[in-house]
């Protein structure tokens, strides 16, 4: 018997499947030129709002995934003055949830391709400070019941295909702030495909078991298998128990986290679910940064003239930062947060030793108050030598990307990394701690990566004071290998970190994610 004909009767994707063969098909299957319509659910999104690289990831993702014929929304929490960042507001839902109204808007960004539905609940997210802080740094108390409230309406709104005039095939969460609109998607008995990425294991959404109530979550959700996590509610395992798919932001980073090292106490319920666990690595938006048309650095310039555009930027950015103007030294870029995470501390006490060599440093970022004192006396020690900009300035950002000769990402861990594919289009080569995906966007100059043409910059193994002086030794060494250099730099700028893969990949993931599914329907 036929077990098309059933689900061509009363599935709204019955103009989007066909069988395998007419009468004795084994599985209607999608086709592949039939358009699909997904569901993007995450805390931030660029250039609405933005605290870190999840923004980047769902502002270009989806742009990627509309090139290759996808329809996609955004679905966002609606921040302090959402609407004069926005145009055509249109109100699409309005819901009662927990003693809260939260409604729907779909509205446009002039830099954004896929419209954004902004979840408008004043009390919940009209708040001066960031999307997780209030205006003195400090997280607001309530961002636990925030969030979770927002991921409920977000898998209301994934079903709501006769007011919203959008059919979702599948909905994309991102990060812990998201991770319950995938158990109530399954509780609502959800036809959609449900992905869950993790940007970064270390932030989980944990928060006391009273919060359960608060949200109103069913009981059977409170098991080992369910939300519960070490007596807590974890909005960050929801997405990994209840996903049809979970993805990182990388493939080493897919692994390390199912290891004690770096599990940060999920490492077995990921192992469990290895096999619906893979790692696609972020893209870049290769617009912004190139350094061809870049706006905000002295001298634009492509692989031919890397050494003369290189150059000039670095005379450029020395005179800015009041760095000794000198070619010989060097320059080595730092735009990090100072955490850590990110390894800035054994930057800091590496300095002493690093001092004795021709180097200099151009340093860009803020965060714990420590680390930034400390590099703030070292610079006052060495003017000249040090120049530390404390603060994000997306200009400078760019200017110390193009100028420096290297790039350090001395990270503990990094589930991806944005920066060291950035220093690689503009001829600028990454020293990075081997790991997550710093280890899968960088090839390690060895004799063998120089003769296939694939070196792109240096790893060391160890993330203490030892490996980052071995890394930068390393580069000093190859600096004096001015062929060599060169061929670096060039593989660098000639690596494709645009989104368009990344976008083809999860395109086949989601297609097979829904031709799982559809027996079920």
């Amino acid at each position: 018997m036929c077990v098309f004909a059933p689900i061509h009767i009363t599935h709204c994707w019955h103009i989007r499947l066909k069988p395998d063969a007419c009468c004795g098909c084994e599985q209607p299957q999608l086709l592949a030129s039939v358009t699909l319509r997904i569901l993007f659910a995450a805390s931030e999104v660029f250039p609405l709002i933005k605290t870190g690289g999840l923004a980047d990831v769902v502002g270009s993702l989806p742009s990627a995934l509309m090139a290759q014929g996808a329809d996609v929304r955004i679905a966002v929490p609606a921040y302090r003055d959402w609407r004069s960042r926005v145009e055509t507001p249109q109100q699409r839902l309005q819901l009662s949830l927990h003693g809260h109204t939260v409604t729907v808007w779909e509205a446009k960004h002039p830099q954004l391709d896929a419209p954004l539905w902004l979840f408008d609940c004043a009390e919940l997210f009209d708040r001066p400070g960031d999307p997780y802080h209030d205006a003195q740094g400090l997280p607001w108390l309530d961002n636990g019941l925030r969030f979770g409230l927002f991921s409920e309406a977000v898998a209301i709104a994934a079903e709501a295909r006769e007011t919203t005039g959008f059919d979702t095939d599948v909905l994309h969460a991102h990060d812990w702030q998201a991770g319950l609109s995938l158990p109530w998607l399954r509780e609502r008995d959800g036809l959609a495909a449900g992905v869950f990425t993790i940007h970064n294991l270390a932030y989980q959404g944990n928060y006391p078991a009273s919060l359960c109530q608060a949200l109103g979550l069913p009981a059977q959700w409170w098991q080992i298998d369910g939300v519960e996590f070490h007596g807590e509610l974890s909005q960050l395992k929801a997405g990994i128990v209840y996903a049809d798919h979970v993805t990182t932001v990388s493939p080493t980073y897919a692994a390390e986290i199912q290891t004690a090292q770096h599990g940060i106490g999920m490492a077995g319920l990921l192992h469990a679910r290895s096999t619906h666990l893979s790692g696609i690595l972020n893209g870049i938006d290769t617009e912004v940064w190139n350094p061809q048309r870049d706006k905000s650095i002295a001298y634009r310039y492509d692989a031919r003239r890397v050494t003369a555009g290189k150059r000039a930027n670095k005379t450029a950015l020395q005179q800015q930062l009041g760095l000794t103007v000198d070619d010989a030294p060097l320059l080595i870029g730092v735009v990090t947060r100072f955490a850590h995470q990110k390894g800035i501390d054994l930057l800091c006490d590496a300095l002493p030793t690093l001092m004795r060599h021709p180097l200099q440093f151009a340093i860009l970022g803020n965060g714990d108050p420590f680390i930034a004192a400390t590099l703030r006396a070292a610079s006052e020690q060495a003017p000249g030598r040090i120049a530390l900009h404390e603060g994000f300035d997306e200009a400078l950002a760019h200017r110390i990307v193009a100028s420096a000769d290297v790039f350090l990402m001395p990270s503990r861990y990094e589930p991806c990394g944005l920066t060291q594919m950035y220093s690689q289009r503009y001829g600028t080569v990454p020293i990075v701690h081997h790991t997550g995906g710093l280890a899968d966007s960088v090839t390690d100059t060895t004799e063998q990566t120089l003769a296939d043409g694939s070196a792109s910059g240096i790893h060391f193994l160890n993330a203490d004071v030892g490996g980052v002086l071995y890394g930068i030794e390393r580069a000093l060494q190859l600096r004096e290998d001015s062929r060599a250099w060169k061929a670096v730099q060039r593989t660098g700028m000639a690596r494709d970190f645009s989104w368009a893969p990344i976008a083809t990949a999860y395109l086949s993931l989601y297609r097979k994610l829904i031709n799982q599914r559809r027996p079920a329907l």
